[in-house]
């Protein structure tokens, strides 16, 4: 097995981690969703235009990357919580993906592992993301990493003109 190096994005890896992003909307058969841009990923994870400016922002959301003999093989992108109940933080994982030339050597465990050091270093009392139903693949290997499919909750979003007249 070759190494797997996981480290924290950069304002640098913007345009890799979009890329990414693009080829884990293909995956999903979602392209179509995929309306923002590498300037705006930018912004949004390092609070710089470019990879060059200094960063004077609280980030969206942070990200790693995993390399995989210099190569990024996937990504992580994930974000604070907050659990009411466990007056603790969490650890929101918006996406995890690994290029299909990349799977079954130890990728996503390092990336989900890497994680849950993270919430652990971080005092938060969990970490939690969603999973497509029909991803029997991803469902089983979550499953065997520990976590637990919650059925009993449902995810309500809210997004376009919805959002805005909710907004009115």
């Amino acid at each position: 097995m070759p190494p797997i190096e996981i480290r924290p994005a950069t304002a640098k890896d913007a345009a890799t981690l979009f890329a990414l992003i693009k080829a884990l909307a293909e995956y999903e058969n979602l392209e179509h969703t995929v309306t923002g841009n590498v300037e705006d990923l930018r912004m949004h994870l390092f609070g710089v235009a470019d990879e060059d400016s200094p960063a004077d922002f609280r980030p969206f959301a942070e990200a790693i990357i995993a390399n995989v003999e210099g190569h990024p093989a996937g990504f992580a992108l994930f974000f604070h919580t907050y659990s009411t109940f466990l007056t603790k933080p969490g650890i929101y994982l918006e996406d995890i993906f690994v290029l299909p030339g990349y799977r079954r050597l130890g990728v996503a465990t390092n990336l989900l592992k890497h994680l849950a050091q993270l919430a652990v270093k971080r005092n938060c009392g969990r970490l939690e993301w969603a999973v497509l139903d029909w991803n029997e693949t991803a469902i089983a290997f979550y499953e065997k990493m520990g976590a637990t499919i919650l059925s009993e909750w449902q995810v309500c979003r809210v997004t376009g003109n919805a959002l805005t007249q909710l907004a009115a």
